[in-house]
């Protein structure tokens, strides 16, 4: 065999450089978005149970979960708990999760500020489309001492526990440095047992600011949280499946990876810094996304979006914790969530238009 020369070799290599680059360009401009509704008041999530592959369910902050059926949206809510939600700034009804095994137990558990502007998660019994769900037990009660910073996501694990975001109690600044408190369940990641007849809120994670937006990749478990900066930095953390647990993650001691105060952190479990960081301005309140794990962009696939409510801009990164992000060739004015289908399809929500939108090829 001939060998090469070293010039020869360098070009061959600044070749694949090339083509790898192309590649990737190419499969950036294959990724559109399609209008999937319009007409919503004040959409904040999208999501489905796993067994109703042609559903798609929306909430509305005002305390209204919407659904679209076949790419039709139904005018009957399928939930409509207005009377006792009190919308407004960051606070409403702020998302829905459907049990596991929804489809034997129809069971599902919704986060909203209730009239004294205090947090709820409280379960409900669905009974088809046509009929309003049942109420059952509450789970989880905090009075709430300011309006803002509410957390409200709520999302199943991959070891079938319920999720919840808290923010770190509002105001600017933490300041009575809830975040790092662990007698406080404000700005924390918190875990429940539903097995248990009264299900305990457990910490399994802290120092968070506002993680609005959290998900877990439907393939691997890993978890993903995009938790709302105060006045320098947003921030997206990641965790692995296998990571040890009670992970801290900075708020207040850190804003990002700077020292917000000159306190130390709490020593409990271990320190967790932000993996991709987006300055402020001009972002000013980060979306936390999901890893696309659906067939029907397959340039997408592995990929986790993620975009901010103020910098229109859509971006996405590796998953597994690559940090390399892409401006992807699409915007969402006032972006307010990202959401998956039974199928993990991608969804994007716009507070603003009232719109909802599809990642498609």
């Amino acid at each position: 065999m001939r060998r090469l020369s070293l010039t020869a070799l360098v070009l061959v290599a600044l070749a694949s450089v090339v083509a790898l680059s192309a590649r990737g360009g190419s499969e950036r401009r294959q990724l559109r978005l399609v209008l999937v509704a319009s007409g919503l008041s004040e959409p904040v999530y999208v999501t489905a149970p796993r067994n109703e592959k042609n559903n798609l369910y929306v909430v509305e902050k005002p305390g209204r979960i919407r659904v679209i059926v076949a790419g039709r949206l139904r005018n009957r809510p399928f939930l409509d708990i207005t009377r006792f939600v009190l919308n407004g700034g960051e606070q409403g009804l702020l998302s829905v999760a459907f049990n596991p095994h929804y489809a034997s137990n129809h069971r599902f558990y919704v986060d909203y500020t209730d009239r004294n502007g205090d947090e709820r998660i409280v379960e409900y019994r669905a009974r088809g489309l046509s009929r309003s769900p049942v109420k059952g037990r509450q789970l989880f009660f905090q009075k709430d001492p300011y309006p803002n910073h509410n957390g409200g996501q709520l999302a199943f694990g991959p070891d079938g526990y319920l999720y919840a975001g808290t923010g770190d109690g509002g105001s600017g600044g933490d300041p009575q440095n809830r975040a790092q408190n662990l007698k406080s369940k404000f700005g924390k990641l918190l875990r429940f047992n539903l097995k248990k007849r009264r299900p305990v809120a457990r910490i399994v994670g802290y120092g968070l600011r506002n993680p609005w937006r959290f998900s877990f990749d439907r393939l691997t478990g890993d978890l993903y949280i995009g938790d709302v900066g105060q006045d320098s930095w947003e921030e997206l953390d990641y965790t692995p499946r296998r990571s040890p647990g009670l992970e801290n993650y900075g708020w207040r001691v850190y804003e990002g990876k700077s020292h917000y105060t000159n306190e130390t952190p709490n020593q409990v479990g271990h320190l967790v810094f932000p993996y991709v960081l987006l300055p402020n301005p001009p972002n000013c309140s980060v979306i936390g996304g999901f890893v696309y794990r659906g067939k029907e962009v397959p340039a997408a696939i592995g990929r986790y979006f993620f975009g901010d409510n103020c910098a229109s801009r859509i971006r996405s990164v590796p998953s597994g914790g690559g940090t390399q992000a892409r401006d992807e060739p699409f915007t969402v004015t006032g972006l307010s969530s990202f959401g998956e289908d039974a199928r993990g399809e991608l969804y994007l929500a716009s507070v603003q238009s009232g719109n909802v939108y599809k990642l498609a090829g």
